[in-house]
């Protein structure tokens, strides 16, 4: 599976992935998904977010168990983000078939459409849809960087972007959502394991930071007689570090729009975007107001302009604590598993999930904590050791 999947939108130049949501490359990732629940005989059906389902057992009975996460990818991402979910969903399915385990629960495994947000500019789009979080109006204001709203791009893919919306029923009839990722971080390499068990996703979100000055010539133009947003934004970007920092948080500005983007012209609008995570939501909002009050203070300075728009923001999830410690009897008693229990500062969708359905994660070790880069990895031993956690989980909660 995993050598099937892995040339599917792959870049030659970068050796990273770009899979992004409706897309060409997302559709070959989908017929993938497609073609596995059919070779192994299960009931696959798309829902009316674009999100993609197989099953074992009627999931109309309810209480079931789903596993699963997505194939989409940032810009130039790893191999492992997303797809290591979905393959060692396919794979630990196989595994409790070959040890003939009995099932009393539905069983189902899903691919998340357009998790990583990296089309559109907001993660996790399948499933805030799903569980009503994001609503059809402002999911229709979804544009990408060529300007096609999110109903065009999926209407090109073939879908019907006017089903779109929340769908409690569905989600109503899972007992238990189960999600296999790789660890983002370099928490389990460091205590030796191989798998972890999730505790909570920290506090995220992202801001847009617009600084509006006024565009002239870089040659004629005195510094003294400049409005150039440029110097505040760079400030800015300093004060984001120095921030985090100092309440131990994690602060970025990873892109960056520049108008009009000529080598020998002062910008009119430097336009950043701020991503920032913190272990609670008390530490989040000190970064945030002092990275706001330091970037209106250098504007000011500079007579420019400045709009800080938050565009999307997640509080803390504290996945299920019932469903965690039944991980933790699972692997720890009946496989014989040390597995710590560690937070992470990444989303996912079980963060969205947990606020409809009983959550939980499993932590495949990362050698280097890399991720969201082609250098983003994990050992073939420890991706069965996360297959087979995964199968005794999945079996420990179907049998009940």
């Amino acid at each position: 599976m995993w050598a099937e999947l892995s040339p599917v939108g792959r870049s030659s130049a970068s050796g990273g992935y770009r899979r992004y949501a409706w897309t060409g490359a997302d559709a070959e990732c989908r017929d993938w998904f497609r073609g596995q629940a059919e070779a192994r005989g299960l009931a696959y059906e798309v829902d009316r977010n674009g999100n993609q389902w197989a099953w074992l057992g009627d999931p109309a009975d309810g209480d079931a168990v789903v596993t699963g996460s997505h194939l989409d990818s940032v810009p130039d991402g790893g191999a492992f983000d997303g797809p290591l979910g979905v393959v060692s969903a396919f794979a630990a399915l196989d595994e409790l078939r070959l040890r003939e385990a009995p099932s009393g629960r539905p069983l189902g495994i899903v691919n998340f459409g357009d998790e990583e947000g990296a089309r559109f500019g907001l993660a996790c789009v399948g499933s805030r849809l799903a569980a009503g979080q994001l609503t059809v109006e402002q999911a229709h204001l979804l544009t990408d960087g060529d300007g096609i709203t999110l109903p065009e791009a999926m209407e090109a893919a073939g879908y019907d972007p006017d089903a779109i919306g929340a769908d409690p029923g569905r989600l109503s009839r899972i007992g238990a959502f189960v999600e296999l990722h790789v660890e983002q971080g370099r928490a389990l390499d460091l205590s030796g394991d191989q798998v972890g068990i999730a505790s909570s996703i920290w506090p995220h979100g992202r801001w847009r930071f617009d600084f509006r000055g006024e565009a002239n010539h870089a040659g004629t133009t005195r510094l003294a007689d400049r409005r150039d947003p440029m110097p505040a934004y760079a400030e800015t970007v300093l004060a984001a570090r120095r921030e985090a920092e100092l309440a131990g948080a994690v602060a970025t500005f990873g892109k960056i729009s520049v108008e009009p983007n000529g080598v020998n012209a002062i910008p009119s609008l430097v336009r950043g975007w701020l991503d920032s995570r913190a272990s609670g939501q008390e530490a989040l909002d000190t970064v945030l107001d002092g990275i706001t009050r330091a970037a209106r203070e250098y504007a000011d300075a500079h007579g420019i302009d400045l709009d800080v728009v938050r565009e999307s923001f997640t509080p803390v999830v504290e996945f299920d604590h019932a469903l965690r410690d039944e991980l933790g009897r699972v692997l720890g008693r009946d496989a014989g598993l040390k597995v710590p229990v560690l937070g992470t500062g990444a989303g996912h969708d079980a963060g969205i999930l947990s606020g409809s359905v009983p959550t939980a994660m499993l932590f495949v070790r990362n050698p280097t904590g890399v991720s969201h880069s082609p250098a983003e990895s994990a050992t073939e031993d420890d991706c069965v050791a996360g297959v087979r956690a995964l199968a005794d989980v999945l079996e420990g909660l179907t049998r009940r």
